[in-house]
């Protein structure tokens, strides 16, 4: 290893998000967990929950809707729900505010547990001072990029969906950034990378957020295990000479987050920093479970 490698830490870490005013993990347990979005509880499918719930089953059936998957792939299925609750309602986390929905998917139009990188981007970008140029790739509904622009970063939002990029903004507006330096971009991340590494463009921090499997606006078909190193590759390229920082996120079940490190370690080779690894969990109220929802690495200078 020369001296300008980045540095690899020798064990994983955990970055733990704990819950906040609009959001907790209030029980889990029989392959479930039951969660509060604001006003609303919620229960969706969560296969890593092996252990009994702490609560009393008269507790989640109190629950304002219940996510039931359709077949083994629980990201399938429809919303059941106990009275009505609002189509969508605003949640906050510090300046960013953003609207939780129920998506066809079992998701609430973001992801909690990535409060623990909200943290750390809204920390390393106002430490660093200034206006950094920032990059959040397969960004969707945009809390990320919001969190970073109320810091202070000059944000490009990347996203194949147009409706994703549509509530984005909408989210833009409900927190009072949208006369921030934040630009929309809806297309294919692999083609804007590529076009901006043929213009020479450079930003001093990227997010790389990959799904599984993904498409594009016009047909574009994502593979992460296929297509990531080439794009992680693109991305370092994109990292100015000061740059500060590439968080590459992935929620694949077979990928893990030494292999992450290791892919970041090849394609960063002479730039120096030191690259942390591991899992982003989500801690339940009280703090006795934890769930583990997706594996990282991240390259700080």
């Amino acid at each position: 290893m020369s001296a300008r490698d980045p540095l690899v830490a020798e064990a994983p870490g955990v970055m733990r998000t704990r819950g906040w005013a609009d959001y907790a993990l209030v029980d889990s347990g029989g392959g479930r967990k039951l969660e509060r979005y604001g006003p609303y509880t919620v229960v969706r499918p969560e296969p890593q929950c092996l252990w009994s719930p702490a609560l009393p089953e008269s507790a989640w059936a109190e629950a304002d809707a219940v996510f039931d998957p359709t077949n083994e792939d629980e990201d399938a299925g429809r919303w059941r729900f106990r009275g009505k609750p609002a189509d969508a309602w605003p949640l906050a986390w510090g300046e960013a505010k953003f609207l939780a929905r129920f998506t066809a998917f079992r998701h609430l139009a973001f992801f909690p547990e990535q409060a623990a990188n909200w943290a750390w981007l809204d920390a390393r970008i106002r430490s660093r001072g200034g206006q950094p140029r920032v990059l959040n790739l397969f960004g969707y509904t945009g809390v990320a990029s919001l969190v970073m622009a109320a810091a202070g970063a000059h944000v490009t939002h990347v996203d194949a969906s147009k409706k994703a990029v549509a509530m984005a903004r909408e989210n833009a507006e409900l927190s009072g950034l949208a006369d921030r330096p934040i630009r929309w971009i809806t297309e294919d991340a692999r083609k804007y990378v590529a076009r901006e590494a043929r213009r020479g463009s450079q930003y001093d921090g990227i997010i790389l957020d990959p799904p599984k499997y993904g498409r594009g606006p016009t047909g574009e078909v994502w593979r992460l295990f296929e297509d990531l190193p080439e794009l992680a590759g693109l991305c370092a390229g994109l990292l100015s000479e000061n740059a500060s920082f590439l968080i590459l996120n992935a929620y694949a079940e077979r990928i893990s987050g030494a292999a992450l490190a290791g892919l970041l370690s090849e394609k960063l080779k002479g730039r120096g920093g030191g690259i942390e690894w591991g899992e982003l969990a989500l801690v339940q109220d009280g703090g006795a479970r934890e769930i583990g929802m997706s594996f990282y690495a991240r390259w700080a200078s």
